[in-house]
């Protein structure tokens, strides 16, 4: 077992016999993974989950070659997976943390570093947002001290009223922090320009929506800052994680310091002296020549990866197109099916937002005003006959217990948020799902709205 305190590559690490024990690991592992059965699919008995991650031989192999190492910190893979996201999603700079909601967390945080002078998030500062979405999108504005003001949606993309939102500007608002909702992308065009225009922060949470784009760029290149989900339900996985990206050297900088403990250091895990002047540094009330490796600029977190888990979102990446083109098809393939089946009648199907390709997450499907049907009584015979459903996560967060006495605006109306909150349900579009599953899922929930309303 290695010892040193600065990793090294295998073939530095270990002599040929060690290598050819690793490649007999490996090897091993290979023929393990190749041998799993595939699940087979029993309409009726086999659940068919609304999210879920797809597997393969190279992600496993790639997790125990990672574990070979011993470095467990973030290490070797850390840095290709944080080179190989940034050029993938179309930024200069990627910051790999824990989850996407310590990705929300981090890149609000940065905003507010004394680091920006003039130009910091100050606590009591107004954030433009939406109720209608994931509360980890909303929380970093409270947690640091900031005021969200709600706006309302589309229902048909269920994605933020960009004339709202306008209307929303004060004095006292500094920026806007809004996710592509399921996959498609909110107006983030007109919505940056909005931005520009009254010179406000844009963070764009595309946890749901990795791989989508707007006119002829992807989401999350639009705003100052853009953040990443890995968990098993999203795009690709690394089991927890996420990430932070942007193209601007200072902001990841300030990114890094609050993920790792608040320091101000920049050196990675086992290295010294990255700065060139570690003892040469003259900082706060400190002495002079105090170690620049155990000073801190920010009040800080510790949200770091294993390299462990970057080795498996490395080897996920590489399929990222094949998973987001999957999803794209099944979503064609229900919105065909429903209508075939006039389902379309009873429910308002998703739409994708003029000029995008999403990346869908989900199937947002909402029960129309009048059709006699219940969104509860749907779901759960749906979720009885195996066909696995959710909702828009909070649906509407002012009315959920945790902000019942936070500090928050709402500007105009909730009113399509509440019809969400009341009437609206997600079926799954991942990549696990096939012809066959999509067949019983439009199958079935015909067959409970007819039920329903004889």
């Amino acid at each position: 077992m290695t010892t040193n305190e600065t990793q090294k590559p295998p073939s530095s690490q270990a002599d040929d016999a060690q290598q050819a024990l690793r490649a007999s690991v490996l090897a091993a592992a290979r023929t393990y993974f190749d041998a799993l059965p595939k699940p087979e699919f029993i309409p009726g008995e086999t659940y068919i989950p609304p999210s879920g991650k797809v597997l393969d031989t190279k992600d496993g192999l790639n997790l125990i070659d990672a574990s070979l190492d011993m470095w467990l910190t973030a290490g070797r893979f850390a840095d290709q997976f944080e080179t190989n996201l940034a050029k993938s999603f179309g930024r200069k700079l990627s910051k790999l943390t824990v989850s996407g909601s310590a990705a929300n967390l981090l890149a609000f945080t940065t905003l507010t570093s004394p680091k920006l002078g003039d130009k910091r998030i100050m606590p009591g500062s107004e954030v433009i947002t939406v109720a209608a979405g994931f509360p980890t999108t909303v929380a970093p504005i409270i947690q640091n001290g900031c005021v969200p003001v709600f706006v309302d949606v589309d229902l048909e993309t269920h994605n933020v009223d960009v004339d709202a939102l306008e209307a929303a500007i004060t004095e006292k608002t500094r920026a806007v922090m809004i996710a592509h909702s399921l996959g498609n992308p909110f107006d983030v065009i007109r919505v940056a320009e909005i931005c520009k225009k009254h010179d406000l922060y844009l963070i764009e949470d595309c946890c749901d929506a990795f791989g989508a784009t707007i006119g002829d760029k992807g989401v999350g290149t639009f705003g100052d800052l853009a953040t990443l989900s890995f968990y098993p339900a999203h795009h690709i996985t690394m089991g927890e994680g996420g990430a932070v990206l942007m193209d601007s050297m200072r902001l990841a900088r300030i990114c890094e310091s609050f993920r790792d403990w608040g320091r101000d250091c920049y050196c990675k895990p086992g290295k010294d002296n990255t700065c060139g002047k570690r003892f040469g540094w003259k900082l706060g009330d400190l002495p002079e020549g105090y170690d620049h490796k155990y000073t801190y600029s920010h009040i800080g977190y510790n949200l770091k990866v294993s390299d462990m888990q970057a080795a498996v979102g490395l080897s996920q990446l590489d399929k990222l197109d094949l998973f987001v083109e999957r999803r794209r098809e099944n979503f064609k393939g229900l919105t065909d099916r429903l209508k075939a089946a006039g389902l379309d009648e009873y429910y308002h199907l998703p739409v994708a937002t003029p000029g995008s390709n999403p990346s869908w997450f989900g199937y947002l499907m909402t029960v129309r005003d009048g059709s006699g049907l219940q969104r509860t009584a749907v779901t759960s015979r749906l979720e009885e006959r195996k066909v696995g459903t959710r909702l828009l996560f909070a649906g509407n967060l002012v009315r959920q217990p945790a902000f019942k006495d936070q500090n928050y605006r709402v500007h105009g109306s909730l009113d399509v948020t509440d019809k969400i909150m009341n009437d609206a349900f997600w079926l799954g579009v991942w990549p696990g799902i096939d012809d066959a599953r999509m067949d019983y899922m439009v199958e079935t929930l015909s067959d409970i709205t007819k039920e329903l309303l004889s």
